[in-house]
């Protein structure tokens, strides 16, 4: 099993058998110019041994990305031997031994282990080489007939090979780390990336969906409104027209102003509908605040008699609240008319205080012993709501039935509003 946490491509497969190539290659050339030039002197080996040690020592790089931490000890372990036995090959070695810590540091998952494993690779190396240093620094004083002092520049020698021996694994070291941490920084960037993608899906399914609601409900107001209205008119014509011919123009009248009203709001709807975005939120609303006396006046005209008051010194609401509140007390008097009886009376308050409006609309008539939740109360319960209001809807005891609804008028309810 790979000790990697990430999955390996062909051509990543490929890049480290090509560079396992590469590595031996120049590792032939390397061994032998250092056979030719006697580096070990009289204590080098034979050509022929320095070329299975390139053979063990660059091979495993092919597999570097799929088992890390074995790399690294093999090739360490041989170019430890390799030195040992004074092998005409050196740098071909080295090569191979920073790219196996580098990888270890660079694709181990197991970060406690990568750590343990590089950190005794170097500590094996530098015990190695300070033992090294030592017996040499002995050899050399025995054989010169001098003490290996401060000064001496054999010593000076050895320090500047121990120092060069740090840079050399600290790089090693550094630069995994260096590359574990920018892949990881990738990979967590891909994944915020994906997942952003996917909140900006469901983000539209929901803005689809909002609109879907807000579409229908626009439609239940407008045609329920004008439809009952219509309906109501139509059948009181209909009882009038032979005895009292006049009373029943008026109604068909107010039938046909109502069809138009239907209209135009429809209409409003549907170039809402295929404007832009910013179009539509910048569309100024067909109904407010101050179309409430002529809703009750229409109210009036379709057979129930009703009231309006406003109490309060009257403040500036939003659009989006004055088409909610509207098609509230709409929605209410569009109910009273159909449920509440002939002998039935409205009142609609609209009252101002500081912080908030209020929109009462009250009605007289039957007696509600259950009540029967529609479209019609959950789109009125959905439009206080989206203003950051609350609404209260319930029947009266003396009969009829009285809807109240309050919207502050603070910037929280006007957030997400939809009208």
């Amino acid at each position: 099993m790979s000790a990697s946490s990430r999955a390996l491509t062909p051509r990543q497969r490929q890049a480290d058998a090509l560079l396992a190539v590469v590595v031996f290659v120049a590792g032939v050339i390397s061994a032998a110019l250092s056979a030719i030039s006697e580096i070990y002197g009289d204590d080098q080996a034979p050509l022929w041994q320095a070329l299975i040690y390139l053979a063990v020592v660059s091979a495993p790089l092919a597999f570097r990305r799929v088992w890390p931490a074995p790399v690294a000890i093999l090739v360490s372990v041989a170019y430890f031997v390799s030195v040992t036995l004074h092998l005409p090959e050196i740098y071909a070695g080295n090569i191979a031994v920073f790219i196996a810590l580098y990888t270890v540091g660079a694709w181990m998952a197991n970060r406690r282990a990568a750590m343990i494993v590089r950190l005794a690779i170097i500590v094996g190396m530098f015990a190695w080489l300070l033992i090294t240093m030592y017996r040499d620094a002995i050899d050399t004083a025995r054989e010169e007939d001098v003490i290996a002092g401060a000064m001496s520049p054999y010593l000076a020698f050895m320090l500047l090979n121990l120092l060069i021996n740090v840079l050399y694994f600290a790089g090693a070291y550094f630069f995994g780390e260096h590359a574990w941490r920018s892949a990881m920084q990738r990979q967590a960037l891909e994944q915020r990336t994906a997942d952003l993608e996917r909140e900006r899906e469901v983000t539209a399914a929901q803005a689809v969906a909002l609109e879907r609601v807000r579409i229908a409900r626009e439609l239940h107001d407008v045609v329920a409104h004008h439809v009952s209205v219509m309906g109501v008119q139509a059948g009181a014509a209909r009882m009038v027209i032979d005895q009292d011919p006049q009373k029943s123009k008026e109604l068909l009248g107010g039938i046909e102003t109502s069809a138009r009203e239907a209209i135009g709001e429809l209409r409003h709807l549907l170039e809402t509908l295929r404007s832009s975005d910013t179009e539509a939120d910048d569309a100024p609303s067909t109904v407010g605040l101050s179309d409430l006396p002529e809703l009750a006046a229409a109210s009036s005209a379709a057979g129930l008699p009703t009231a309006f008051t406003t109490v309060g010194e009257e403040r500036p609401v939003p659009s989006v609240v004055q088409v909610s509140l509207y098609r509230i007390a709409q929605e209410s008097l569009t109910n009273a008319r159909r449920h509440a009886g002939p002998a039935a009376t409205a009142d609609v308050r609209l009252r101002y205080t500081e912080r908030e409006v209020e929109l009462e609309i009250v009605n007289t008539g039957r007696r509600v012993l259950t009540p029967r939740p529609g479209l019609g109360q959950l789109g009125m319960r959905e439009r206080a709501l989206a203003s950051g209001g609350v609404i209260e809807s319930a029947p009266r005891e003396r009969g009829g039935w009285r809807v109240r609804v309050q919207v502050p008028l603070t910037a929280p309810a006007l957030t997400g509003a939809i009208s």
